[in-house]
This record gives structure tokens, C-alpha cells and sequence, in this order.
């Protein structure tokens, strides 16, 4: 007993030296060095956990445990790094829990994974072979001494036992405080990479689980009423309109009693519009629509872990992601404001049309949230195995355009949602789909795949305008399109590539998270470039100012803003970019571990912003504000109460 007890206590010390120099890579693949003045916090967080295993696991087999645990703390570290090498920030339990979406996105994340990213589990074949080699030296060395009659056996030391026991209690106690120190220590930094980096991984997910219940706490005691006094009263604080205006907003009722088809294009950066490649238009058939109507090129993508799907929710309810989960997976439950429910009420059907399974990002939960009349997923549609998830996009809009046209035949006015996937990374277009030839070096390179892909999407796009023209429905229907999220990242096409090979000025954030915004009006006279700064929570009451829809009359709390009425604006992103970022219409503004000693980029020319003074209001009213909209979708009511 006295032997096994002996091991246990040495793996109890390896298995800490290894996880502790497993956590040393992580706060390499995430800051870039070890970032030092953290690692005590990750380095007792580690001893705190062992410490329990210690004393909650009895000692026979305890080799076994100690080799589990090693294993999940290396998928957990594993995990983390892919997510933050995709979404760039750290990622909570709440996040990690939804890796049953993988394997819909199996190519996609496939595509993250770096040979130096599996160094989190060199050690477990290398222990294993160990025992294995130790118990069969053991067993030889028993039939040895059963031959020669010398079996002896160790009493065991119940003192020594005991001591070791309380000695690990005891550090457990010191661990515990000592990690409660450094989570204390977190509590003023918003920004999610210097709270990580100064508190340790694991202390961060225990400060994320408080930082819940807090907040949970706090909303119980609310009032969604009183809420949205709140969101009213601190908007008002902000010069979205630097003078009063008199009469109907601009614009108001342009598209009123048509019908609305909004098209979410996947991984669609704004770049690609009216760029030309050896004399080729990328997007010609979007540059012919933005020509047309109004194209807002300086729109930015708000999403949060929940991805395209939170593109989706913002879209229709002009409320920000609380970057904690999914918002299809975290309030699919709720009666959602929506622009379903708005048009619903003026006689229209909203139907959305989307070729994956309905179960993927839990859409089967939100689009009932939203309150869609029909969602048309994977069955509906014949796989021309286009790539993972199935059909083309024009397969998809075949489909629809049939739906949308037996609306027609009963004189229905209709909302219809189209979102995209045929640019979905690894952006692998089949051969027989590709309308666009590439210069020589970018054939087979992943920018020289993204083109394709979204010149595709483009030419899909003029299919859906074809149908629509044949089916008789182009002349009273406005189309929305915009992008979901980037898709390039800087890792895989580094933002001097893009400059390079395509004669672009090209920011590696900026340029990266910028979405292209075209609204399209039948027989509008003349298009309209609107220079102004928005997200994708300015979808909404945009589209709902053309439909002649006063959100103010409605009733509706929206967190985004009409883009063709205000002279000013402020958006807030807090996923790829820290909590308390945010987009004005001069920079792109990221915090440190909080506004003094974060940094301040201009839109215009890309360059530093050395004076971040004037933009302290911004950070103060975009935080609060985000708040708010957190606040204000936990409190709305679950369906069926």
C-alpha cells in the first residue's frame, strides 16, 4: 500500500508539471509570449483542481484518474486554442459546451488545425507506454518471487496518509484563496484577453460563471418595461442626429407594400465590390445593384459566438449578441422582437429558406423565436453536392423562388430570409461552377479560392434576379443583401497578401470585418453611396424606415439606427474583437484593460489614431449601451408564458 501510495503522489506532481507547461502554450498560441504575470494564477487554478482530484478519488487506480484528467485539460486547452486561432478571443465554458456543431463544419475547422496545436497531448502515449512497460516488469518480478518463495509484504503508514492528506487540504485552502485574489483582481478589465491573460485561464472561467450569476441575479430583479425606459433615455444622450428634423424620416415608405427578400451572404467581406481582377468584375451583379440603390460600404460585422446564426438574429431583431453562447442556443426559448412579428402584423408571411439541417446552431429553437411562418431546410432541397453542406445557393434559390411564388398566387405579401453557404470556408468551388479566371498566382492559393467563391455567390445571386423577373415578383419586391462575417483570416492571408496581389489598401481588423450593405428599391431612379459608419443591428430599422414602419410607433426597442437618418453613429463589437470595442465614423476603437491604454485606428487612412481623448464618450455610451441589450433580451418573456 505504502508503494502505491508513494506513486500516487508522484504522479500527483507530474501530471501538475505537465498541465502547468501545457498552460505555458496556451498563453503562447494566444498572446503571442507567456505573458508571466499571469501564470502564478494559472499555476495555482491547476493545484486547486488536482488537489480535489487527490482527495476525492480513492488511491487504487488513481494512475488512471490522474491520466483522465490529463487528457480532458488537454482537450479543453486544445479546443480553446483552435476557437481563439478562428473568433480571436477567449473562450468561456458556456462557448466550449457547443462543440457539437463541429462536425457540420468539419472542413471549416479542419482548416484551423496547425500540426503545433496536438503538442497538448504528446505526453498521454508517452505515459501510457510508461505503465504499460511498468506493470509488465512488475508482473515478472511477482513470478519471480512466487518461485522462489521470497513474496513479502509492506504494511502500510496510516500516519503518513493522514499528513499527506491534510497537507494537500490544506494547499488546496491557499490555492483556492490565492485564485480568489487573482480573480478579484480581473473584476475592472472588460476586455476578455487581459482579463484571461492576467488571471489565468481556468480562474477566468470561474470569474465568467460569477459574472453570470451576478448579472442573472441582478436581471431577476428587473423590469423589461423599465428596461427599455432605460435604453430610450441613454440614447437619447447621443447626437445620432446632430440637428431636429420636422415631418416623415427620409426616405420613409420608399418600399412600403412591397415584398422584402433579404439575402445573408456567407463569409462576405466588403472588398470584393466593384474590385476588378484583370479586368474581370468580382461582383458584377451586386455592383449593378449597389449602382441602383443604396450601398453603405462601411458596415462591420457585430456576431458572436453563435456566428452566422447570430448574423441572422441581429438581423431581424436589431439586438446585440451577449457574446456568452449563441443567441439561437441561449434564448431560442424567447417571443422575440422581430421583423417577422413587425411585418406579420402588416399582413405579411415570413418564411426563411437555409439548405443545412434545421438543427444546426439550434435554428429549429430560433426561428420559432422569431416567429417565422415556415422555415425550408435540408429536405426541402436536391443535394448537387456543392460542397459540405450540400446544395448551391442556386439550388436554394430555386426552391424559394417556387415557395415565394405560390405567395404571389394568393395575392400574400411576403418577408423571406435567404442565407447563404456556398462561399462557406475552405471556399472550395467545384470546377464546373468557377465564372471567373484567376492570374496565375493566385490559381490554388485560399485568396485565389475566396474570389471564386464569392464571385459564385455573385452569379447565384443574378439566378435568384432571374427567377424573380420570370415569376413576375422583381418590380415589388426590395432586396437586402449584406455579409454575415469576414472570411479570410489573417493567419491563412495575411493582410499584406491581399494589399499585394489585388492592389488594395487592406486592414487585417478593419478590412477584415467589414460587410458590404445593398439595399435594392424596383425603380428607384438613383443609387446612392451612404457613407455612414453601422452594423448589422442598423438592419433593421433601415429596412423598416423604406417599408414606411415606425419602429417608434411599434413599439419596438431596437439597439441599431436607421442609416438614412442620422448624422452620427457608434457601434459596439465584442466578439473577434474585446468587450468595449466599437466602430465610430471616423475609427475602429479597441480597449486594453480598459479605454486609457487602448489604441484607436482610422477608417479612412488605416493609420493609428494617436489622440483617443475624443472617443471616451463613444466607449462610455456603446458599453452601457450593450449592457442595456443584454439586459433587455434576458428579460424577455419564454414562448408559451
Amino acid at each position: 500500500m505504502g508503494n502505491i501510495r508513494n506513486s500516487n503522489r508522484i504522479h500527483f506532481v507530474i501530471t501538475f508539471v505537465l498541465i502547468g507547461m501545457k498552460l505555458l502554450l496556451l498563453r503562447y498560441f494566444f498572446y503571442g509570449s507567456l505573458a508571466v504575470q499571469g501564470v502564478p494564477g494559472e499555476w495555482l487554478s491547476v493545484l486547486a483542481l488536482l488537489c480535489l482530484v487527490e482527495l476525492l478519488t480513492p488511491a487504487k487506480g488513481k494512475w488512471g484518474v490522474y491520466l483522465g484528467f490529463n487528457f480532458v485539460i488537454s482537450f479543453i486547452l486544445f479546443a480553446a486554442t483552435v476557437y481563439h486561432a478562428y473568433f480571436g478571443t477567449v473562450p468561456t465554458y458556456a462557448v466550449l459546451s457547443g462543440l457539437n456543431q463541429v462536425p457540420e463544419v468539419k472542413a471549416s475547422v479542419a482548416s484551423l488545425l496547425r500540426p503545433e496545436q496536438f503538442l497538448y497531448f504528446i505526453d498521454l502515449p508517452v505515459l501510457i507506454a510508461v505503465r504499460i512497460f511498468r506493470a509488465a516488469r512488475r508482473r515478472r518480478a511477482s513470478r519471480g518471487y512466487y518461485l522462489s518463495g521470497n513474496l513479502s509484504f509492506r504494511t502500510s503508514r496510516p500516519r503518513a496518509s493522514l499528513t499527506w492528506k491534510v497537507g494537500v487540504a490544506f494547499v488546496l485552502i491557499v490555492s483556492l484563496m490565492l485564485s480568489g485574489l487573482y480573480i478579484r483582481s480581473g473584476k475592472s478589465i472588460d476586455n476578455e484577453l487581459v482579463r484571461a491573460e492576467s488571471v489565468g485561464f481556468f480562474n477566468f472561467q470561474v470569474d465568467a460563471a460569477i459574472r453570470n450569476q451576478e448579472e442573472e441575479r441582478m436581471i431577476a430583479e428587473g423590469n423589461l418595461e423599465e428596461t427599455a425606459a432605460k435604453v430610450r433615455q441613454l440614447e437619447s444622450t447621443y447626437p445620432y442626429q446632430l440637428a431636429a428634423t420636422t415631418g416623415e424620416p427620409a426616405y420613409f415608405g420608399a418600399a412600403q407594400g412591397m415584398n422584402l427578400i433579404v439575402v445573408q451572404m456567407e463569409s462576405f467581406q466588403n472588398f470584393p465590390i466593384n474590385l476588378k481582377l484583370n479586368g474581370q468584375e468580382i461582383t458584377p451583379v451586386l455592383n449593378g445593384l449597389a449602382k441602383e440603390g443604396f450601398y453603405f460600404p462601411h458596415v462591420f460585422q457585430q456576431i458572436g459566438p453563435g456566428n452566422t446564426s447570430d448574423a441572422e438574429f441581429m438581423s431581424n431583431t436589431s439586438i446585440y449578441p451577449t457574446a456568452a453562447e449563441a443567441m439561437s442556443t441561449g434564448y431560442g426559448d424567447r417571443q422575440l422582437p422581430s421583423l417577422p412579428r413587425l411585418l406579420q402584423q402588416h399582413g405579411y408571411t415570413a418564411n426563411t429558406f437555409h439548405i443545412n439541417k434545421v438543427t444546426f446552431w439550434d435554428r429549429h429553437k430560433m426561428y420559432p423565436a422569431l416567429n417565422f411562418d415556415q422555415y425550408y431546410d435540408k429536405p426541402y432541397y436536391t443535394n448537387d453536392h456543392f460542397n459540405d453542406f450540400g446544395a448551391s445557393d442556386e439550388e436554394m434559390y430555386r426552391v424559394g423562388v417556387e415557395k415565394l411564388a405560390e405567395l404571389k398566387a394568393q395575392s400574400k405579401p411576403f418577408y423571406a430570409q435567404f442565407v447563404t453557404t456556398s462561399s462557406h470556408n475552405p471556399f472550395v468551388v467545384p470546377k464546373d461552377r468557377r465564372h471567373i479566371d484567376l492570374p496565375a498566382d493566385l490559381e490554388g492559393s485560399m485568396l485565389g479560392n475566396y474570389i471564386e467563391a464569392i464571385n459564385y455567390t455573385d452569379y447565384a445571386i443574378g439566378k435568384l434576379i432571374d427567377r424573380l423577373k420570370q415569376t413576375g415578383m422583381w418590380d415589388n419586391t426590395m432586396l437586402v443583401f449584406y455579409g454575415d462575417h469576414f472570411g479570410l483570416q489573417e493567419k491563412d492571408v495575411p493582410a499584406r497578401e491581399i494589399s499585394e496581389k489585388l492592389g488594395i489598401a487592406y486592414d487585417e481588423r478593419i478590412s477584415r470585418f467589414n460587410i458590404p450593405l445593398i439595399v435594392h428599391i424596383p425603380g428607384q431612379q438613383h443609387g446612392q453611396v451612404v457613407e455612414r459608419t453601422g452594423g448589422q443591428v442598423d438592419i433593421l430599422p433601415t429596412v423598416a424606415n423604406l417599408l414606411g414602419l415606425s419602429l417608434a410607433e411599434e413599439g419596438f426597442t431596437a439597439f441599431g439606427h436607421d442609416l438614412l437618418n442620422i448624422d452620427r453613429n457608434v457601434v459596439g463589437m465584442r466578439y473577434y474583437l474585446p468587450t468595449g470595442s466599437f466602430f465610430n465614423d471616423e475609427v475602429m476603437f479597441v480597449p486594453g484593460a480598459g479605454f486609457d491604454d487602448g489604441a484607436a485606428v482610422s477608417l479612412d487612412t488605416l493609420q493609428p489614431v494617436a489622440d483617443i481623448a475624443p472617443y471616451r464618450s463613444d466607449y462610455e455610451y456603446i458599453t452601457e449601451l450593450m449592457k442595456l441589450s443584454d439586459e433587455y433580451v434576458k428579460l424577455l418573456p419564454k414562448r408559451g408564458q
